[in-house]
């Protein structure tokens, strides 16, 4: 059995982590469990559990420190190192804020501790406003990349896993043996891709700047919220097409954003005082204050277009777009939970549309509402609470032994996971991303057998720096379209010379 250390005891790993743990520990999996945490963690116990029975975690506390900082001060470390010795940690779960992921992460990785690492890998403070700050983003992945190389020298079996669920979703998984399966027979790769997501979250004025948990006041938003698990699938589903001569070189990246600013002039004060009775008595800026609070903050809706190249051709289109500020059922001025980040009315739309040239398409949709549409549509139904359907479509005048449609379902798109059922939602493959971290602690999996290690993410770490380069860039007023080497694993070796033959000027 391994003792974990979970490293920020929030919202997110109080619905996720902790309870996958517990029943880690209910299977034999997991020994002890530990938590890290800021003194404002401390008002009230951290309780987590089975059916089997609630525990309480042993919680040690830290002190804040600036999260520009990419190693952790002396003292955090030698509390942290206190930990580990006294629990006799062998893997750690870092959960924080995500601007500290980086220093968290390096300090186990130097200690020769496995990592389960959240999404992202990094942000910076004001990254959507300052091309360095978004430039760094990528050059974190490549020195957590070399940290982890270095440490693994030492110790041969230590992994770094990130947390990225869709990778670990049946759906995903069976879009990317069909695209797989016709970029064998046709050598045609994927050549449009696009992703939509929306949270169904609506924040009143006042708390675009009184609720900062996933918010946007430290100059970052959506991107980096959960826009990362599209920066990260929608390579990985990119890559089941590539074949030898029409490998990804670069990407081609323009962000088009609202802020804070753009949404007050979408619905301001005043159409909140008219929608909502008490919300002038509750809310204590003019809609000139709210503006010049929120001059600095980050994204709130992101619209993202990419072209993504081999040599100068391009292979594939792209569009990943991130919504915040979409439908919603919250109906309450008044917010259940102080930090907005489950319920309140929030709901999930998500779609994807894969065009392989004219051999396949595929559409991905989950459309929730909240609760059925009917009562006797099920939660599966379309509106339903765990709605999901994947329509595929082939080209059968070309090759008869095709199908020309076919609609798979929840039931038809689950599987069966280490002889366990994988029914495809969200919440089940969060499970299974830190159930597999943990059968690898345990050794019945291999590194090869890993869906999620750190090597594979330099694409997606790409792709969200040079969303936030774009954005920064138009904020100087330089060029949005940004430019970055795409290559799955990357070299100082300089890109493939690029075919120039037919060139159009």
């Amino acid at each position: 059995m391994k003792n974990i250390l979970v490293i920020g005891v929030g919202p997110h790993a109080r619905r996720t982590h902790l309870p996958a743990l517990a029943a880690g520990q209910d299977t034999g999996l997991v020994g002890t469990v530990t938590g890290v945490d800021l003194p404002a963690a401390a008002h009230a116990p951290v309780t987590y559990g089975t059916q089997r029975g609630v525990r309480t975690l042993p919680l040690t506390l830290v002190e804040p420190f600036d999260p520009t900082l990419r190693t952790l001060p002396h003292a955090v470390r030698h509390v942290l190192d206190a930990v580990v010795r006294r629990c006799s940690i062998d893997a750690v779960v870092v959960s924080t804020e995500p601007a500290s992921h980086m220093a968290y992460a390096q300090w186990a990785l130097e200690r020769g501790l496995s990592v389960l690492l959240d999404k992202p890998l990094s942000v910076h403070a004001h990254c959507s406003t300052d091309p360095q700050r978004a430039h760094a983003i990528l050059s974190d992945y490549d020195q957590l990349l070399a940290c982890y190389r270095h440490a693994r020298k030492h110790h041969p079996q230590l992994l770094v896993s990130v947390q990225c669920q869709r990778r670990y979703h049946p759906a995903f998984w069976r879009m990317r043996d069909l695209i797989a399966e016709v970029a064998e027979q046709t050598n045609c790769p994927v050549t449009s891709i696009q992703s939509f997501h929306s949270d169904g979250q609506w924040r009143m004025p006042d708390e675009l700047i009184d609720i900062t948990y996933h918010g946007f006041t430290r100059g970052y938003g959506k991107c980096a919220h959960s826009g990362y698990h599209f920066f990260d699938i929608v390579p990985w589903l990119l890559a089941a097409g590539e074949r030898s001569g029409k490998e990804l070189d670069t990407v081609e990246i323009h962000a088009h954003i609202t802020r804070p600013a753009d949404v007050l002039a979408q619905l301001g004060v005043a159409d909140h005082e008219q929608l909502f009775p008490g919300f002038a008595a509750r809310n204590p800026y003019t809609l000139r204050e709210l503006r010049t609070a929120t001059a600095g903050f980050g994204e709130v809706d992101a619209f993202i277009s990419m072209a993504c190249k081999s040599g100068r051709r391009t292979m594939t289109l792209g569009s990943i777009n991130l919504v915040h500020h979409g439908f919603s059922q919250r109906g309450n001025l008044t917010p259940a939970a102080a930090s907005l980040y489950k319920g309140n009315g929030r709901i999930r739309h998500e779609t994807h549309i894969i065009e392989q040239g004219p051999f396949q398409a595929l559409h991905f949709h989950s459309l929730q509402t909240l609760g059925d549409t009917t009562p006797s549509a099920g939660p599966h139904a379309l509106g339903g609470e765990s709605h999901i359907e994947v329509h595929v479509f082939r080209n059968n005048r070309f090759r008869p032994t095709w199908t020309k449609h076919t609609t798979l379902g929840y039931e038809a798109l689950t599987t069966t996971w280490n002889a366990d059922a994988a029914v495809p939602t969200q919440e089940s493959s969060r499970r299974r991303a830190i159930n597999e971290f943990l059968d690898y602690l345990n050794g019945r999996r291999t590194r090869e057998q890993m869906l999620s290690e750190l090597t594979s993410h330099r694409r997606a770490s790409t792709l969200m720096a040079g969303a936030y380069l774009s954005m920064a860039n138009q904020r100087t007023g330089a060029s949005p379209v940004t430019t970055l080497d795409f290559r799955a694993t990357h070299t100082t070796a300089p890109l493939p010379a690029q075919d120039t033959a037919g060139a159009v000027p």
